[in-house]
């Protein structure tokens, strides 16, 4: 007797977009600075990066978290997309998110991912995809700290920090959407700091997974980042045509 396998749960892309990016100096929050060249195509951050998401095959929709004030998004082409939807942010980025998961089906997963980090790899993301099979906590991607790390107080060094077993978080994270969901919410009722999402499993006593990513997803956050993104977009778009 053939037994009809199991769809796999959807995953839905979380973008908290309701920073006003005030370390751009710009008159407009960060995510809605244009890059790109004739190669990659001349659009904002934003539309970069929710192009990463649906280029893959195993996401089709995407939650955006705007400002309820936000004049820039009806704007973009990319808004019209019917695999896009808009609901509005909080003050904070755990509140954008839980009104990204307010839009989340139970079963689903939730990938959320930084508006404004647009070189995204999809081999990175593929591997961090796989989690849904193989997880019922989820992970994050990250990368593996290379740099020498000090401590310091009052501008002084403190110490060196071993950085071995130390990782830059990354984003996306995978979580399945009603662990996310309850975590965040007991976190931000217990008063503590969530940094990002993973942060607010692991006050739960929950253990994501790290799965390494490439360094060159990076998020743009000054005026120096925009033509380093510019430049890993590049590459990016090489990468693909060639393949």
């Amino acid at each position: 007797m053939h037994i009809p396998s199991l769809s796999p749960p959807e995953v839905v892309a979380v973008l908290p977009a309701a920073g006003n990016g005030s370390r751009m100096q710009n008159d407009r929050p960060k995510q809605y600075l244009t890059i790109g060249n004739d190669a990659t195509g001349r659009k904002t951050i934003l539309e970069h990066t929710i192009d990463t998401l649906l280029r893959h095959a195993s996401i089709q929709r995407v939650v955006v978290a705007i400002r309820s004030d936000d004049v820039f998004f009806p704007t973009l082409a990319i808004a019209n997309d019917p695999r896009i939807l808009v609901v509005t942010g909080g003050q904070q980025r755990a509140d954008s998110v839980l009104a990204g998961l307010a839009a989340v089906a139970d079963t689903a997963w939730a990938l959320v991912h930084d508006a404004a980090r647009p070189c995204l790899h999809q081999d990175d993301l593929t591997r961090l995809l796989a989690l849904v099979g193989q997880s019922d906590v989820g992970g994050i991607l990250a990368a593996p700290v290379r740099d020498t790390m000090k401590r310091s107080t009052d501008g002084f060094i403190e110490h060196t920090v071993e950085r071995n077993d130390l990782w830059h978080a990354l984003t996306p994270q995978l979580f399945p959407a009603v662990l996310l969901k309850a975590c965040l919410q007991r976190a931000l009722q217990d008063g503590v700091t969530v940094t990002d999402e993973a942060s607010a499993l692991e006050y739960c006593g929950y253990r994501p997974q790290i799965i390494s990513g490439r360094s060159d997803n990076i998020k743009v956050t000054r005026p120096e980042d925009l033509a380093l993104a510019e430049f890993y977009l590049t590459s990016l778009h090489s990468t693909h045509s060639i393949s």
